[in-house]
């Protein structure tokens, strides 16, 4: 690719690219010199599995490394213990150093499946973070003002709300900041959320006399509720490291309209391409689940042989689209007694709350014996007797007996 062809390239699915013109410079400099540039993304080892919404940014990442440059990926073992405040309306509670190491060791093997292990820095910002002493700090706070920082959103929206801010907090921009003058970075990748601290590095190396990064944000992602950004905790999450029947379902349960951002984000499908695509299934020149179906195979191939991704769509044709119950379904036995079917699914492990449940239960998604439940104040009666198959969306499957 030429420069113009390198830049289009990059560009496909962001939202900041600040800026464009130096970013332009950079690869030219770096063309004539041989010089990869150092591209940063870093990530707090919060919570150990990495999902689709994290993918995004990684897979930026990756289109850099593609380009020849050299992708960095910092873990934040010293910024976990602060505890990122980005999007936040509360004091995160931070992690202890025992959580960011083994959080952190299955960041290393999953980010592997996207990236090249031979092409990729690993780095921690405790290696330079964690020999900084007060008057370190001290420096540090000295090159940003306190009206810089309360101007973040989350924390002007705190502030206007009357919530607390932790210190600790205000120091996190900084510390992320200089983790891109310790590296050195050309240019660094994050979220949306993120851009704020993304900033901060650029101005922070101006400050140590560094050329300043190119900041480049991505979206974030919408999970397979289609309302809310992909979260764990959110249950609307598809897990990288989940089988490839799991990853096809939840692709599969996504709907039409949020299938051509997937496509965008989670693809190397070219964007004319991705226009031709959708032209045709609006026009009826082709099924929208073919082309859902083509979505799931491909983010399968990235994490899994294309022949796991073959297995899945048969087995989805065959228990789904046929209406067949799994041969194998995971068996639990509960005591005998009422219970209305929304507490029971909580109780099941089937939904991670009620008012999952309920939603759930509202959309048609839950089944009992492959009859739809229409109320969530049904009765789930269970005798020593009971077997029956409850069912929730078109992937979980669990066989109920009494004890």
């Amino acid at each position: 690719m030429n420069i113009d062809e390198q830049l289009e390239f990059l560009k496909k699915g962001t939202v900041d690219f600040i800026r464009e013109e130096d970013l332009k410079a950079k690869l030219l400099e770096s063309e004539k010199t041989g010089r990869p540039l150092r591209v940063k993304l870093g990530a707090d080892p919060t919570a150990p599995d990495i999902h689709l919404g994290h993918t995004v940014v990684i897979r930026k990442l990756k289109a850099f490394q593609d380009l020849g440059h050299t992708a960095i990926f910092l873990i934040g073992s010293f910024t976990g213990m602060i505890g990122d405040p980005s999007g936040k309306s509360a004091t995160r509670p931070p992690l202890t150093a025992e959580e960011v190491a083994a959080n952190a060791e299955t960041y290393k093997k999953q980010i592997f499946k996207l990236l090249d292990p031979e092409k990729t820095e690993i780095r921690f910002n405790s290696e330079w973070m964690g020999g900084f002493g007060a008057d370190d700090f001290v420096r540090l706070c000295s090159h940003v003002t306190v009206k810089q920082i309360l101007e973040r959103d989350d924390f002007d929206r705190r502030l206007a709300e009357e919530k607390p801010i932790a210190l600790h907090e205000l120091l996190y921009p900084l510390v992320q900041g200089y983790d891109s003058v310790a590296l050195e970075a050309d240019v660094e990748l994050g979220g949306t959320d993120q851009k704020f601290n993304l900033l901060v590095g650029r101005s922070l190396q101006r400050e140590y006399s560094q050329e300043p990064q190119v900041v480049v944000t991505t979206p974030l992602l919408e999970g397979t509720d289609g309302v809310e950004k992909m979260s764990k905790s959110l249950g609307n999450y598809i897990g990288i490291d989940e089988p490839p029947d799991e990853i096809f379902g939840k692709v599969m349960s996504i709907s039409d309209e949020l299938m051509w951002k997937y496509y965008e984000l989670l693809t190397d499908i070219a964007p004319g391409d991705l226009e031709k695509l959708k032209s045709s299934c609006e026009s009826g020149g082709k099924n929208p689940r073919d082309a859902k179906i083509s979505l799931a195979k491909s983010i399968i191939s990235d994490y899994y042989p294309r022949s796991d991704a073959d297995a899945a769509e048969q087995n989805f044709i065959s228990q789904f689209s046929e209406g067949n119950i799994p041969d194998e379904i995971e068996e639990a036995s509960f005591a005998s007694g009422e219970r209305k079917i929304a507490d029971f699914l909580v109780e099941a492990g089937l939904v991670g709350s009620k008012g999952e449940a309920k939603r759930l239960i509202k959309q048609g998604g839950v089944k009992i014996d492959g009859e739809k439940v229409e109320d969530a104040a049904v009765d789930v009666s269970i005798t020593s007797g009971t077997d029956l198959v409850l069912q929730v969306g078109k992937r979980s499957f669990l066989r109920v007996t009494g004890a």
